[in-house]
């Protein structure tokens, strides 16, 4: 198998696992156990509940709006800041965070004989060099670059990723990221 193959099989495999973890049909009691601290107590943006008190349903319980209980706006820019929430996380190897926003993805991943997302992601990490991990943890994603499919689906090609390193298809990839339940989330990635 070719490393870009490997690389989308063991991501799509991680967003499966991800989505096990912390997916529609498990409650926050669950997500908790899995998990403390919570990806949302260790988010990049602030808020004021942790992933424990919020709704049952979906992973989303990280930042969404202001107060933590209100559904994030659906635009380009909430969109790129999740992705960005992503690939900071791989760079730290934030198991969590990535998982929660690769919760659906990953989910697919785990359907197709892959196993947990926390399980996947580790041999995710281990495929990134130090270098790259360390301009993950400062990626950026330039807008112009981003496709809006609609509100609700929005892609972030590789090529709209901005670091210090350099990332192929098969390193990175590109990714969809779909608008479900209050938050943008990671469901495909190539």
């Amino acid at each position: 198998m070719s490393t870009r193959t490997m690389a989308s099989v063991a991501v799509s495999a991680c967003v499966a696992l991800v989505a096990c973890a912390c997916g529609p049909e498990r409650t926050t009691d669950d997500a908790a156990a899995k998990a403390s601290p919570t990806a949302s107590a260790r988010s990049e943006e602030p808020s004021a509940t942790p992933s424990a008190s919020a709704p049952t349903g979906r992973p989303s319980a990280g930042p969404t709006g202001p107060s933590g209980d209100r559904p994030a706006p659906r635009t380009k820019e909430r969109a790129i800041q999740r992705y960005e929430q992503y690939l900071h996380a791989l760079g730290r190897e934030d198991i969590d965070t990535v998982c929660e926003v690769a919760g659906p993805g990953a989910k697919e991943a785990e359907e197709k004989g892959f196993g947990p997302c926390t399980s996947t992601y580790v041999i995710v990490f281990q495929m990134i060099s130090p270098e790259q991990k360390k301009a993950l943890r400062t990626a950026t994603v330039d807008p112009r670059r981003v496709t809006v499919r609609t509100p609700d689906r929005i892609e972030m090609p590789l090529e709209a990723v901005r670091t210090s390193a350099t990332f192929s298809e098969d390193d990175l990839g590109s990714y969809t990221l779909e608008y479900l339940e209050d938050d943008y989330f990671i469901t495909d990635g190539t």
